[in-house]
């Protein structure tokens, strides 16, 4: 049964071809673009018009169905091997979701027991697993919805960083799925949502997301996270992750290290919520998790305007390192970690 206000899905397959809403037009626009190359998929990833670390790796999937259906019209015997360098471009369009690959992973996986198999379906098989993906998606955000939800108490504030709805991921969403899920028992009172520069993905994008549902939130700008916290507005800070590894340390949104550090401070619980795709054993620290910087223009400009002195420089990693030390629980659809260590971790893993 599909939970209340879950109104929106960024992600469609229809009529043997991709189309995603352009999240960079949000609230202003809706607009869906439709895509048929997996060139033009990875693109799509590049340049942010689908962004959110579960919604990359379902977008991906798709673009090795578009990848497979261009190949095999080239060649039918070579298909496999000219793929490859399709599945090369989706895996560089950004470094730091490790769902990406974990989605290319599987649908590499797919391709080899096709061959193997001596399947002539080839496009029907690639798409039902890219299907599957999606629709694992979501059925896993209903769950950590439910499991998030459990952890607060009746009457709590959350604040939440970023974007981590259903625009983020195949449809409800992660830290926003568990945002869901407790406004609907009535265990949430107040949300605020802090602006998340440069992409103002806070005030554009989950602002959006609730007043599309009937939630009601309050924007506020990332400045003000530590006195929302001294007034006793909140009791949880609620976020989506790009990367969790073995040890429990986190990468997500640049900001979410900052609201760590103010939360502990100021006695409020810290939650992570993200799919075990997410979760990298192989990595045993946040040190080791590669950061994408991006341009310095995206400080410079906001809607298209210069807001910064000219001859100014700029410094812009997209994503920070959050130490295990400072997360309260983590939340995947396989389970609960509170107050993570690379035994805990491992142990959610295994289930």
């Amino acid at each position: 049964m599909q939970p209340d206000h879950d109104s929106i899905r960024a992600i469609k397959w229809h009529e043997d071809s991709l189309y995603l809403l352009d999240q960079r037009l949000l609230p202003q626009e809706e607009k869906y673009i439709k895509y048929d190359t997996a060139k033009n998929v990875a693109q799509a990833i590049q340049q942010m018009v689908v962004r959110g670390a579960p919604a990359i790796g379902i977008t991906a999937a798709f673009g090795v169905v578009l990848a497979a259906r261009t190949r095999i019209a080239e060649s039918a015997d070579q298909w496999s091997e000219l793929i490859q360098e399709d599945i090369r471009i989706l895996a560089a369009s950004r470094p730091t979701a490790i769902n990406l690959f974990w989605a290319l992973e599987k649908m590499q996986h797919c391709i080899l027991k096709t061959i193997d198999n001596k399947q002539e379906n080839i496009i029907d098989v690639l798409l039902a697993q890219a299907k599957k993906i999606h629709q694992d998606d979501i059925n896993a955000n209903y769950t950590m919805g439910r499991l998030g939800a459990e952890l607060l108490d009746a009457n709590s504030g959350v604040l939440t960083h970023c974007n981590t709805g259903s625009l983020a991921t195949g449809g409800f969403g992660t830290a926003l799925g568990v945002i869901r899920h407790a406004w609907s028992d009535k265990r949430i009172n107040h949300i605020f949502a802090d602006e998340t520069r440069p992409w103002w993905q806070g005030s554009r994008l989950t602002a959006w997301e609730l007043v599309q549902d009937n939630i009601p939130v309050q924007l506020i700008v990332e400045g003000a996270a530590a006195s929302l916290m001294q007034q006793n507005k909140v009791q949880w800070v609620i976020v989506g992750s790009d990367r969790i590894v073995a040890n429990g340390d986190v990468a997500n949104k640049i900001g979410t290290y900052s609201l760590a550090v103010n939360a502990r401070h100021h006695r409020v619980k810290f939650m992570v919520v993200a799919p075990s795709s997410t979760v990298d054993m192989t990595i045993n620290s946040g040190v080791d998790i590669p950061i994408e910087s991006r341009g310095e223009d995206e400080l410079f400009y906001a809607a298209g305007s210069r807001i910064a002195a000219s001859g100014a420089g700029a410094w812009n990693p997209v994503f920070d390192v959050t130490p295990a030390s400072l997360v309260d629980a983590i939340v995947t659809e396989k389970g609960v970690v509170l107050n993570p260590t690379p035994d805990k971790m491992q142990r959610m893993m295994d289930t």
